[in-house]
């Protein structure tokens, strides 16, 4: 993915940082705990196409 490009894209919900996780191929929101998908070298940045990142926590018992 091109540094270029990741300098400029933000989170489509609250306009914060994305941080680029290269092994998931994902660009991660921490504010909103949501990962969005880079398919083919493109980032997917539809609310409806991100992962809930609290959904894949585990819970604390």
């Amino acid at each position: 993915m091109d540094t270029r490009l990741l300098d400029i894209l933000v989170c489509p919900i609250c306009k914060g940082p994305l941080d680029h996780d290269r092994k998931a191929q994902e660009l991660i929101c921490k504010a909103d705990r949501l990962a969005y998908p880079i398919r083919d070298g493109i980032p997917i940045m539809w609310a409806d196409q991100a992962r809930d990142l609290q959904a894949a926590a585990p819970t604390a018992n």
